[in-house]
């Protein structure tokens, strides 16, 4: 397999500015000419700091349709609160653990200082029963993350434990409203409990853990409530272990402004976009001044049976259309001649029999351990800090595979050896069975990160990996 030389690398000036997250070396590749001004590498504090604390432990709350659950939670509630923060605006988190396992966290999508990733073994040791942890970071970019434990997630995700942080633009466009919509599934036991067995021999042979009960903002029946002629600003996250949703969002004026966070190039049409475990949409809806008293249902049209998912209720009241350009217009790089460049490093993805569970999922042969935290897997591979790099995943298996990779941004070059075009990045990438899918990115981030499935059983047997970024 061929791989890409490391060149000497300078900072140049973009667009007259000092520099906007441009490591372009002196004998730069067009991929990495291209990719300019696309994000920044640095953060840029504004002085300012916005203190949480969160506190996972068990609590009852009341879910679904209004019963008692048992559940993990932080701070009591599922889902987690959403932190918002100004870009610039540096987050101070204390993590105070009273499960009864360790735990962390992990900020899914922030570039965060590797120090501060929430992987036990990795970048931090696990949190304890009874002790805390202080999360510091000043986030690089606006957009929809979200946080969760990186400590037998399959069962603490499941159990209740993720949250939300939005991080808004320095100056956030204005929407009539700023809306979460948390997509998620329950696997409940005829008593209405959560099933209490994790990481099934049935959920690892196939898409890991799907729910009987689907919910959103934890509720089977949420309503949004808008005005004819408000503009609202949608985000949706899904945080299921394994289910994929595809939201229909038919009789809306509706467009993608952002993806895993990160703003696009321009406004995308939604239809047909698959929401993997771990993947964000932004949405930028126009409810039309002569829509007043109708009623829109979204639905999932993912499997066979369609699943309502929420519904949006147009009250008679009319407002004025807030009237602003779309902040989809962010600089992408187009990458369209790379079919031919060397693949620097390629990910296969598939199973075997063994290990504590009785199937270990793979990458390139090798089931990570995560018993042995202070070994390194074989199939570790080292990206070069500030160049460009292809890597491809291959799925050898019949099973869906979200593919996510910590601390970076990547954008989609190719499925089965066909060129895509997607003007957007992504954190996370959904294989279906057999495809192979070549990705493009230029690492703006130093440390040890996790590469993995976000299908969160696949994960906990074995489907992680490292990827050290590096100089």
């Amino acid at each position: 397999m061929g791989t890409v030389g490391t060149p000497r690398v300078c900072l140049v000036a973009v667009g007259g500015a000092a520099l906007f997250g441009a490591l372009v070396s002196c004998r730069s590749s067009p991929e990495l000419r291209e990719f300019a001004g696309s994000y920044p590498a640095d953060a840029t504090p504004v002085g300012v700091t916005r203190e949480f604390s969160l506190t996972a432990a068990p609590a009852t709350v009341a879910l679904l349709d209004g019963r008692p659950l048992q559940v993990w939670a932080y701070n009591g509630q599922v889902p987690g609160r959403v932190l918002r923060v100004r870009l610039g605006e540096t987050v101070r988190a204390t993590l105070t653990n009273r499960l009864p396992q360790p735990t962390t966290i992990h900020w899914h999508g922030v570039r965060v200082p590797n120090a501060m990733d929430g992987v036990p073994g990795v970048t931090q040791p696990a949190v304890q029963p009874g002790e805390t942890f202080v999360y510091e970071f000043t986030p690089k970019d606006a957009g929809t993350f979200w946080f969760h434990p990186h400590v037998r997630a399959s069962e603490q995700v499941e159990r209740g434990l993720f949250g939300v942080l939005v991080v808004e633009d320095v100056e956030p466009r204005p929407y009539s409203q700023d809306v979460m919509w948390v997509l998620d599934d329950w696997l409940l036991t005829s008593e209405g409990e959560i099933f209490p067995q994790f990481n099934t021999r049935h959920d690892l042979a196939h898409d890991g853990r799907w729910g009987n009960v689907v919910t959103v903002n934890g509720r089977t029946r949420e309503q949004l409530f808008v005005k004819a002629g408000e503009r609202i600003r949608l985000r949706l996250l899904n945080v299921a272990n394994g289910r994929v949703f595809r939201p229909d969002l038919s009789g809306l004026d509706a467009k993608v402004i952002a993806v895993d966070g990160m703003y696009a190039a321009r406004p995308i049409d939604p239809v047909g976009f698959e929401l993997a475990p771990g993947n964000r949409l932004d949405l930028d809806i126009t409810v039309a001044a002569n829509r007043g008293g109708q009623r829109v249902v979204v639905v999932d049209r993912f499997t066979q049976q369609p699943i309502p998912l929420a519904e949006i209720v147009v009250t008679d009241a009319v407002v004025a259309t807030p009237d602003f350009a779309s902040p989809a217009r962010a600089h992408v790089p187009a990458w369209g001649n790379t079919r031919e460049l060397a693949t620097r490093a390629e990910y296969r993805l598939d199973a075997r029999a063994g290990g504590p569970f009785g199937i270990q999922w793979t990458i390139n042969g090798e089931a990570y351990d995560h018993a042995d935290h202070g070994a390194r897997p074989r199939n570790m591979q080292t990206l070069p800090y500030g160049e460009w790099s292809k890597l491809r995943f291959a799925n050898d298996s019949f099973r869906l595979h979200p593919m996510h990779i910590h601390g970076q941004f990547f954008k989609v070059l190719a499925r089965n050896g066909e060129r895509v075009e997607e003007p957007f990045w992504r954190d996370t990438v959904l294989l279906h069975a057999k495809e192979t899918v070549d990705v493009g990115l230029v690492p703006q981030d130093r440390g040890t990160w996790m590469l993995h499935c976000h299908v969160l059983e696949h994960a906990e047997s074995g489907m992680m990996t490292l990827v050290n970024v590096t100089n």
